[in-house]
């Protein structure tokens, strides 16, 4: 018996010995705090959040862990939103090493849920628990990240080279292309003493924001920026824990030096806007913008709308290529209640901006108007008949993409004047639909023809819109 003790203790300890031995992923292997990193995060130089991030081996030496946390509170109007979000993925540690699980909790504004996520032979599948409702099991793609992607700005430091890789983005459950490149080193004055930065820039495919990573020869991260308004800096836990308590709205508007005209509101009508800090990039022609070009910093932006001109009968295909009839996790077009309510409001309607008319303004009259109460996803928009111009959006997308009718969200900024009666433009979500040519609606300030005062920048509620916060400056409007 004892020689078989004896053995099997071998064994075990061989086993152990070679499970240490085993080679790890760089992203195990670089310098970063074993505690984990605690960020206060910043818009505008306010505080409006806090993030812990890290990235840490099991007990049995076999599997990389990262787990990456974010609390959101501000003032939205009257109200006091807060968003906790907290993303759990657990990797093979090996170099290379694939994508096993992830877990997805989330509570406060935008509904409460879980996304349970585990890799099977056939894919990802995810089961999807919010209270009150049945769980939903959703098969994905197989996901081709892996445990490098976990923390890309230290394995590109420590490799001194550009890495590429995959990244399943949890919100939505879609994967994303993401590369990461070193930058030049830089030296700053912190606390009194001068430190050396290695600096990483990362993009990807879904935000196209650069996020530029600062880390110190300890491997401390100290500053991560999300353009030039909006940043994460390294802090104790209980200073990053604090909050200011920051008004949103006011924060990020855009004050214009008058009122436009009266006539701006009407169709067809037109505004124009001399702006600076608007970057070329977002100077795109289209059927109701178009740029001229003043001088090196300013440039003329007039904006137009008009009734569409070219009807179709409804289903249509998307010119697009179909992204824009899709159903997802947060659009969820496809969802039984959602192709219900959309059957009821068009009824037999064929004719698809007389059906998108009905549902702009069917949303626009049932919806509850309840600015800073949110839902991320369309079936709970519908459920709880409340929300801000971003629930209003959504659900107007989803019923439009269920009724035949391709159409996404449009992100961007809209003239109002609010109680200090200072006239400035207001970050806004609307929605653009293909009825034979493409048209915008505002289903929040119910209008068929979202009108001149409408800025388009960006779509379906992508980060790309981040650098102008802050940025953008109107020195005239007429």
């Amino acid at each position: 018996m004892r020689r078989i003790v004896t053995l099997a203790l071998l064994l075990v300890s061989s086993f152990a010995f070679a499970q240490k031995a085993a080679p790890l992923s760089d992203a195990l292997t670089v310098s970063r705090p074993k505690e984990g990193e605690y960020f206060g995060v910043y818009l505008q130089n306010q505080k409006v959040g806090w993030m812990y991030v890290s990235v840490k081996l099991n007990a049995a030496g076999d599997q990389a862990i990262s787990l990456n946390e974010l609390h959101f509170r501000a003032k939205v109007g009257t109200r006091i939103s807060e968003r906790v979000m907290r993303e759990t993925k657990v990797f093979e540690a090996r170099p290379g090493g694939k994508l096993l699980s992830l877990r997805l909790e989330q509570s406060g504004d935008g509904g409460d849920q879980t996304l349970d996520g585990l890799v099977v032979k056939e894919g990802l599948k995810i089961i999807r628990t919010r209270p009150g409702q049945k769980d939903d099991t959703l098969m994905l793609a197989m996901p081709k990240e892996v445990v490098e992607d976990a923390d890309q700005a230290r394995v590109a430091l420590k490799r001194n080279a550009p890495f590429e890789g995959i990244i399943t983005d949890t919100t939505d459950l879609k994967q994303y292309p993401v590369r990461t490149t070193v930058g030049e080193t830089e030296t700053r004055t912190i606390r009194g003493v001068k430190v050396k930065l290695k600096r990483a820039i990362t993009i990807s495919e879904k935000e196209k924001v650069p996020t530029e990573a600062f880390v110190d020869e300890q491997g401390r991260m100290v500053e991560v920026r999300f353009g030039p308004t909006m940043m994460a800096m390294r802090e104790a836990e209980d200073q990053a824990k604090r909050f200011d308590l920051v008004e949103v709205f006011a924060l990020t508007r855009v004050k214009l030096p008058k009122p436009p005209p009266p006539e701006v509101r009407s169709i067809p009508g037109s505004m124009t806007m001399v702006m600076s800090g608007l970057p070329e990039r977002f100077q795109v022609q289209t059927y109701r913008q178009s740029y001229e070009k003043i001088d090196d910093k300013r440039v003329a932006v007039k904006l137009s709308a008009a009734l569409p001109k070219t009807k179709l009968v409804r289903p249509l295909a998307d010119p697009n290529g179909g992204k824009n009839l899709e159903s997802d996790i947060v659009v969820e077009a496809a969802a039984p209640e959602i192709v219900k309510q959309a059957k009821l409001i068009v009824g037999n309607e064929k004719d698809a901006y007389a059906a998108a008319k009905k549902i702009g303004k069917w949303v626009n009259e049932h919806l509850v108007k309840d600015y800073g109460s949110s839902s991320d996803r369309a079936t709970d928009v519908l459920k709880t008949m409340k929300g801000d111009c971003t629930e209003h959006s959504l659900l107007t997308v989803a019923l439009l993409r269920a009724a035949g009718i391709p159409a996404r969200r449009v992100d961007g900024v809209v003239y109002l004047m609010n109680e200090d009666q200072v006239p400035a433009l207001y970050w806004h979500e609307w929605v653009e639909a293909y009825v034979g040519e493409w048209t915008q609606l505002d289903p929040t300030f119910g209008q068929d023809v979202a009108d001149a005062t409408h800025f388009k920048v960006g779509e379906e509620g992508s980060a790309e819109i981040t650098p102008l916060i802050g940025s953008l400056v109107v020195t005239d409007v007429r």
